[in-house]
Protein backbone atom coordinates (compact mmCIF):
# COMPACT_ATOMS: atom_id res chain seq x y z
CA UNK A 1 0.00 0.00 0.00
CA UNK A 2 1.37 3.48 -1.17
CA UNK A 3 1.99 6.27 1.60
CA UNK A 4 -1.24 7.76 -0.04
CA UNK A 5 -3.43 5.49 0.71
CA UNK A 6 -5.92 5.34 3.27
CA UNK A 7 -8.13 3.27 4.95
CA UNK A 8 -11.81 2.43 4.30
CA UNK A 9 -12.82 3.78 7.93
CA UNK A 10 -11.29 7.01 6.61
CA UNK A 11 -13.33 7.45 3.33
CA UNK A 12 -16.50 5.54 4.68
CA UNK A 13 -19.86 8.22 5.02
CA UNK A 14 -21.14 8.80 8.15
CA UNK A 15 -24.56 8.99 8.19
CA UNK A 16 -26.54 11.48 11.23
CA UNK A 17 -29.90 11.80 12.70
CA UNK A 18 -30.73 15.22 14.67
CA UNK A 19 -33.77 16.23 16.43
CA UNK A 20 -35.18 20.14 16.41
CA UNK A 21 -38.45 21.69 17.20
CA UNK A 22 -41.46 20.81 14.97
CA UNK A 23 -40.61 23.85 12.51
CA UNK A 24 -37.49 24.25 12.48
CA UNK A 25 -35.68 21.48 10.15
CA UNK A 26 -35.63 23.84 7.15
CA UNK A 27 -33.41 26.11 8.73
CA UNK A 28 -31.22 22.96 10.18
CA UNK A 29 -31.06 20.91 6.70
CA UNK A 30 -30.10 24.34 5.38
CA UNK A 31 -27.02 24.97 7.96
CA UNK A 32 -25.74 21.07 8.08
CA UNK A 33 -26.36 21.20 3.61
CA UNK A 34 -23.62 24.65 4.22
CA UNK A 35 -21.40 21.53 5.80
CA UNK A 36 -21.48 19.21 3.19
CA UNK A 37 -24.60 17.07 4.34
CA UNK A 38 -27.25 15.43 1.61
CA UNK A 39 -30.51 15.04 3.02
CA UNK A 40 -31.44 11.52 3.26
CA UNK A 41 -35.43 11.65 5.23
CA UNK A 42 -37.01 14.48 7.35
CA UNK A 43 -40.33 14.90 9.19
CA UNK A 44 -41.08 18.19 11.36
CA UNK A 45 -38.29 18.23 13.98
CA UNK A 46 -36.70 14.92 12.82
CA UNK A 47 -33.63 15.11 9.81
CA UNK A 48 -31.31 12.23 9.07
CA UNK A 49 -28.36 13.10 6.34
CA UNK A 50 -25.58 11.60 4.90
CA UNK A 51 -21.71 13.05 4.76
CA UNK A 52 -19.43 11.57 1.84
CA UNK A 53 -16.71 11.43 4.66
CA UNK A 54 -16.35 10.25 7.87
CA UNK A 55 -16.71 13.16 9.78
CA UNK A 56 -17.97 14.68 12.86
CA UNK A 57 -21.44 15.62 13.58
CA UNK A 58 -22.59 19.06 12.60
CA UNK A 59 -23.81 21.36 15.82
CA UNK A 60 -26.15 24.41 14.89
CA UNK A 61 -28.16 26.43 16.91
CA UNK A 62 -31.28 24.62 16.12
CA UNK A 63 -29.85 21.38 16.69
CA UNK A 64 -31.72 19.96 19.54
CA UNK A 65 -29.60 16.24 19.29
CA UNK A 66 -27.18 14.64 16.99
CA UNK A 67 -26.57 11.02 16.77
CA UNK A 68 -24.76 8.41 14.05
CA UNK A 69 -27.48 6.50 12.63
CA UNK A 70 -27.94 3.19 12.70
CA UNK A 71 -30.93 2.99 10.62
CA UNK A 72 -34.11 2.39 11.11
CA UNK A 73 -37.32 -0.03 11.62
CA UNK A 74 -40.91 0.59 10.10
CA UNK A 75 -43.81 -1.90 11.67
CA UNK A 76 -46.61 -2.22 14.34
CA UNK A 77 -45.57 -4.56 16.20
CA UNK A 78 -43.36 -3.01 18.82
CA UNK A 79 -40.76 -6.25 19.34
CA UNK A 80 -40.54 -6.52 15.62
CA UNK A 81 -38.92 -3.32 15.86
CA UNK A 82 -36.83 -4.18 18.29
CA UNK A 83 -35.55 -7.53 16.61
CA UNK A 84 -34.88 -4.58 13.94
CA UNK A 85 -32.61 -2.50 16.73
CA UNK A 86 -30.78 -6.01 17.67
CA UNK A 87 -29.75 -6.66 14.16
CA UNK A 88 -28.38 -2.75 13.70
CA UNK A 89 -26.17 -2.97 17.33
CA UNK A 90 -24.62 -6.43 15.81
CA UNK A 91 -20.78 -5.72 15.76
CA UNK A 92 -20.95 -2.72 17.91
CA UNK A 93 -18.92 -2.29 20.97
CA UNK A 94 -20.93 -3.26 23.66
CA UNK A 95 -23.10 -2.69 26.07
CA UNK A 96 -23.74 1.10 26.01
CA UNK A 97 -24.09 3.20 28.76
CA UNK A 98 -27.62 4.62 29.05
CA UNK A 99 -30.69 4.25 26.58
CA UNK A 100 -32.62 7.58 25.64
CA UNK A 101 -35.75 7.26 23.72
CA UNK A 102 -38.19 9.56 23.05
CA UNK A 103 -40.65 11.19 20.42
CA UNK A 104 -39.76 13.78 17.49
CA UNK A 105 -42.09 16.78 18.86
CA UNK A 106 -45.54 16.30 17.21
CA UNK A 107 -46.20 20.04 17.48
CA UNK A 108 -44.76 23.36 17.83
CA UNK A 109 -43.56 24.29 21.03
CA UNK A 110 -46.69 25.59 23.38
CA UNK A 111 -49.67 25.29 20.59
CA UNK A 112 -52.26 22.83 22.12
CA UNK A 113 -50.10 23.07 25.25
CA UNK A 114 -47.46 20.89 23.72
CA UNK A 115 -44.07 20.73 25.39
CA UNK A 116 -41.04 18.40 24.46
CA UNK A 117 -39.83 15.24 25.65
CA UNK A 118 -41.09 11.68 26.56
CA UNK A 119 -44.39 10.63 26.24
CA UNK A 120 -46.13 8.24 27.72
CA UNK A 121 -45.80 5.66 24.07
CA UNK A 122 -41.83 6.17 24.20
CA UNK A 123 -41.95 5.56 28.00
CA UNK A 124 -43.60 2.30 27.40
CA UNK A 125 -41.34 1.55 24.22
CA UNK A 126 -37.96 1.88 26.21
CA UNK A 127 -39.46 -0.39 29.00
CA UNK A 128 -39.96 -2.86 26.76
CA UNK A 129 -36.21 -1.85 24.85
CA UNK A 130 -35.05 -2.60 28.54
CA UNK A 131 -36.50 -5.99 28.86
CA UNK A 132 -35.23 -7.10 25.47
CA UNK A 133 -31.41 -6.06 25.22
CA UNK A 134 -30.92 -6.54 29.07
CA UNK A 135 -27.33 -6.27 30.24
CA UNK A 136 -25.68 -7.69 27.40
CA UNK A 137 -26.89 -4.37 25.30
CA UNK A 138 -27.79 -1.67 28.55
CA UNK A 139 -25.72 -1.21 31.43
CA UNK A 140 -28.38 0.83 32.81
CA UNK A 141 -31.33 -0.76 34.62
CA UNK A 142 -33.55 2.31 33.66
CA UNK A 143 -34.10 4.55 30.96
CA UNK A 144 -34.15 8.09 30.09
CA UNK A 145 -31.61 8.95 33.23
CA UNK A 146 -29.30 11.92 32.38
CA UNK A 147 -26.03 10.71 31.27
CA UNK A 148 -22.86 11.01 32.74
CA UNK A 149 -19.95 12.93 30.57
CA UNK A 150 -18.48 10.19 28.09
CA UNK A 151 -21.26 8.09 28.54
CA UNK A 152 -22.00 5.94 25.09
CA UNK A 153 -25.73 6.71 24.87
CA UNK A 154 -28.08 4.54 22.52
CA UNK A 155 -31.22 6.72 21.00
CA UNK A 156 -34.18 5.59 19.84
CA UNK A 157 -36.29 8.50 18.46
CA UNK A 158 -40.01 7.57 17.25
CA UNK A 159 -40.38 9.81 14.43
CA UNK A 160 -44.15 7.56 14.78
CA UNK A 161 -45.19 5.24 16.92
CA UNK A 162 -44.53 2.43 14.37
CA UNK A 163 -41.31 4.08 12.27
CA UNK A 164 -38.73 4.38 14.63
CA UNK A 165 -34.88 5.59 14.06
CA UNK A 166 -31.80 4.17 16.02
CA UNK A 167 -28.57 6.23 17.14
CA UNK A 168 -25.88 6.64 19.02
CA UNK A 169 -23.65 9.43 20.77
CA UNK A 170 -21.35 10.28 23.52
CA UNK A 171 -22.39 12.62 26.26
CA UNK A 172 -20.10 15.63 26.41
CA UNK A 173 -22.29 18.59 26.64
CA UNK A 174 -24.61 19.34 29.20
CA UNK A 175 -27.97 19.03 26.81
CA UNK A 176 -26.02 15.88 25.09
CA UNK A 177 -26.41 14.27 28.76
CA UNK A 178 -30.21 15.07 28.44
CA UNK A 179 -32.71 12.71 27.28
CA UNK A 180 -33.50 13.63 23.73
CA UNK A 181 -31.94 17.29 24.56
CA UNK A 182 -35.40 18.36 27.36
CA UNK A 183 -33.90 19.12 30.57
CA UNK A 184 -35.55 16.94 33.48
CA UNK A 185 -36.73 19.09 35.99
CA UNK A 186 -38.72 18.32 39.41
CA UNK A 187 -40.14 22.36 40.49
CA UNK A 188 -40.92 22.36 44.26
CA UNK A 189 -44.08 23.62 43.55
CA UNK A 190 -46.36 23.95 40.24
CA UNK A 191 -44.93 26.91 38.32
CA UNK A 192 -46.85 29.99 37.70
CA UNK A 193 -45.66 29.62 34.11
CA UNK A 194 -44.16 28.13 31.15
CA UNK A 195 -40.86 30.67 31.50
CA UNK A 196 -39.89 28.39 34.24
CA UNK A 197 -39.52 25.93 32.38
CA UNK A 198 -37.42 28.14 30.10
CA UNK A 199 -35.54 29.64 32.64
CA UNK A 200 -34.17 26.32 34.30
CA UNK A 201 -32.79 25.19 30.79
CA UNK A 202 -31.10 28.57 30.08
CA UNK A 203 -29.46 28.18 33.54
CA UNK A 204 -28.46 25.18 33.47
CA UNK A 205 -27.37 25.15 29.72
CA UNK A 206 -25.57 28.24 30.20
CA UNK A 207 -23.14 26.98 33.18
CA UNK A 208 -24.06 30.89 34.62
CA UNK A 209 -22.80 30.14 38.50
CA UNK A 210 -25.95 31.59 40.23
CA UNK A 211 -25.71 31.40 43.97
CA UNK A 212 -27.91 31.92 46.58
CA UNK A 213 -27.88 35.42 47.49
CA UNK A 214 -27.00 36.49 44.10
CA UNK A 215 -28.85 39.62 42.88
CA UNK A 216 -30.65 38.74 39.80
CA UNK A 217 -33.28 41.15 37.62
CA UNK A 218 -35.66 39.84 35.17
CA UNK A 219 -36.58 42.23 32.10
CA UNK A 220 -40.55 40.93 30.68
CA UNK A 221 -41.16 39.11 34.76
CA UNK A 222 -44.89 38.85 34.91
CA UNK A 223 -46.49 36.86 35.72
CA UNK A 224 -43.20 35.32 37.43
CA UNK A 225 -42.52 32.10 35.67
CA UNK A 226 -38.56 32.64 35.48
CA UNK A 227 -38.57 34.70 38.93
CA UNK A 228 -40.56 31.24 40.53
CA UNK A 229 -37.36 29.68 39.25
CA UNK A 230 -34.93 32.17 40.64
CA UNK A 231 -36.53 32.40 44.12
CA UNK A 232 -35.89 28.66 44.14
CA UNK A 233 -32.77 28.93 43.61
CA UNK A 234 -31.94 31.30 46.78
CA UNK A 235 -31.37 34.00 44.48
CA UNK A 236 -32.73 38.02 45.47
CA UNK A 237 -34.83 38.71 42.40
CA UNK A 238 -36.30 41.79 40.81
CA UNK A 239 -39.29 41.94 38.53
CA UNK A 240 -39.54 44.56 35.97
CA UNK A 241 -42.52 44.90 33.85
CA UNK A 242 -45.88 46.89 33.47
CA UNK A 243 -48.22 43.98 34.05
CA UNK A 244 -49.04 42.44 37.36
CA UNK A 245 -46.86 39.75 39.14
CA UNK A 246 -48.78 36.25 40.35
CA UNK A 247 -49.20 37.28 44.12
CA UNK A 248 -47.13 33.93 45.18
CA UNK A 249 -44.40 35.83 43.62
CA UNK A 250 -45.15 39.21 44.58
CA UNK A 251 -45.56 38.67 47.79
CA UNK A 252 -42.12 36.40 48.49
CA UNK A 253 -39.65 38.28 50.96
CA UNK A 254 -36.73 38.07 48.92
CA UNK A 255 -38.61 39.54 45.36
CA UNK A 256 -39.15 43.25 44.35
CA UNK A 257 -41.03 44.67 41.45
CA UNK A 258 -40.63 47.80 39.51
CA UNK A 259 -44.16 47.88 37.51
CA UNK A 260 -42.61 49.75 34.69
CA UNK A 261 -40.61 49.52 31.47
CA UNK A 262 -37.22 48.45 31.61
CA UNK A 263 -35.87 51.78 29.82
CA UNK A 264 -37.39 54.31 31.88
CA UNK A 265 -36.12 53.23 34.93
CA UNK A 266 -32.64 54.62 36.63
CA UNK A 267 -30.16 52.97 36.23
CA UNK A 268 -29.33 52.57 40.40
CA UNK A 269 -32.04 49.86 40.14
CA UNK A 270 -29.46 47.50 38.68
CA UNK A 271 -26.99 48.25 40.86
CA UNK A 272 -25.68 45.15 42.83
CA UNK A 273 -27.16 42.88 40.29
CA UNK A 274 -24.93 40.29 39.41
CA UNK A 275 -27.49 38.23 36.58
CA UNK A 276 -29.49 40.04 34.03
CA UNK A 277 -32.58 38.01 32.55
CA UNK A 278 -34.92 39.79 29.54
CA UNK A 279 -37.79 37.64 27.78
CA UNK A 280 -39.69 40.76 26.51
CA UNK A 281 -42.14 40.89 23.44
CA UNK A 282 -40.25 43.38 21.99
CA UNK A 283 -38.16 43.29 18.78
CA UNK A 284 -35.08 41.82 19.00
CA UNK A 285 -32.98 45.11 17.99
CA UNK A 286 -35.24 46.99 20.70
CA UNK A 287 -34.42 44.01 23.34
CA UNK A 288 -30.66 44.64 22.26
CA UNK A 289 -30.60 48.24 22.79
CA UNK A 290 -32.40 47.94 25.95
CA UNK A 291 -29.83 45.25 27.41
CA UNK A 292 -26.72 47.64 26.32
CA UNK A 293 -27.87 50.58 28.34
CA UNK A 294 -28.09 48.41 31.33
CA UNK A 295 -24.52 46.49 31.39
CA UNK A 296 -22.84 49.47 29.33
CA UNK A 297 -23.81 51.61 32.33
CA UNK A 298 -20.94 53.11 35.46
CA UNK A 299 -23.57 52.02 38.00
CA UNK A 300 -24.17 48.13 36.92
CA UNK A 301 -21.97 44.82 36.94
CA UNK A 302 -23.76 42.32 35.57
CA UNK A 303 -21.81 38.88 35.07
CA UNK A 304 -23.93 37.41 33.15
CA UNK A 305 -27.19 37.98 30.43
CA UNK A 306 -29.62 35.72 29.80
CA UNK A 307 -31.29 36.97 26.39
CA UNK A 308 -34.55 35.45 24.44
CA UNK A 309 -34.49 37.41 20.87
CA UNK A 310 -38.08 36.75 19.57
CA UNK A 311 -37.55 35.44 15.83
CA UNK A 312 -41.60 35.29 14.46
CA UNK A 313 -40.34 33.44 12.05
CA UNK A 314 -37.32 30.95 11.35
CA UNK A 315 -36.81 32.64 8.26
CA UNK A 316 -35.30 35.47 10.66
CA UNK A 317 -32.50 33.47 11.66
CA UNK A 318 -30.36 34.95 9.10
CA UNK A 319 -30.38 37.70 11.64
CA UNK A 320 -28.57 36.14 13.97
CA UNK A 321 -25.00 37.01 13.20
CA UNK A 322 -26.22 40.77 13.00
CA UNK A 323 -27.60 40.65 16.48
CA UNK A 324 -24.17 38.52 17.01
CA UNK A 325 -21.95 41.43 16.17
CA UNK A 326 -23.88 44.17 18.41
CA UNK A 327 -23.18 42.12 21.31
CA UNK A 328 -19.32 41.90 20.24
CA UNK A 329 -19.77 45.58 20.86
CA UNK A 330 -20.30 45.18 24.64
CA UNK A 331 -16.53 43.41 24.63
CA UNK A 332 -17.64 40.02 26.08
CA UNK A 333 -15.76 37.52 27.13
CA UNK A 334 -18.19 34.60 25.68
CA UNK A 335 -21.43 34.57 23.67
CA UNK A 336 -22.92 31.10 23.39
CA UNK A 337 -26.81 30.85 21.15
CA UNK A 338 -29.40 28.11 21.65
CA UNK A 339 -32.63 27.17 20.43
CA UNK A 340 -33.29 25.88 23.35
CA UNK A 341 -35.60 22.77 23.85
CA UNK A 342 -38.74 25.29 25.80
CA UNK A 343 -38.17 27.93 23.26
CA UNK A 344 -40.89 28.71 20.92
CA UNK A 345 -39.59 30.55 17.74
CA UNK A 346 -36.72 32.13 19.32
CA UNK A 347 -33.30 31.99 20.77
CA UNK A 348 -31.32 32.15 23.64
CA UNK A 349 -28.52 34.55 23.75
CA UNK A 350 -25.89 33.72 27.06
CA UNK A 351 -23.69 37.00 27.13
CA UNK A 352 -20.97 36.35 29.75
CA UNK A 353 -19.25 40.33 30.81
CA UNK A 354 -15.82 40.74 32.32
CA UNK A 355 -15.63 40.87 35.67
Amino acid sequence: MSSASVSSSETDPTFGMFTCAHGAEGIVKKNIAEKGWRLSFSRPGFVTAKHDEATTLPTDIFIRTASKSLGSGKSGDADELIDRLIEKLSGLPLPFDQLHVWPRDRAPIGRFDFEPGSDEVSLAVATRILERLGPDHLRCATANDVAQPSDRVLDVVLVDPSHWFFGMHTASTLPTRWPGGVQPVAPEHEPISRAYYKAAEAIAWSGFDLRPGDLAVEVGSAPGGACGRLLEMGLDVIGIDPAQMDPRIANHPRFRHYAARAGDLPRRIYRGAKWLLVDSTVKPDATLSTVRNIVESRETSIRGCLITMKLGDYERASQIPRWCREVQRWRPEKIEIRHLARNRCEVCFAVTLPK
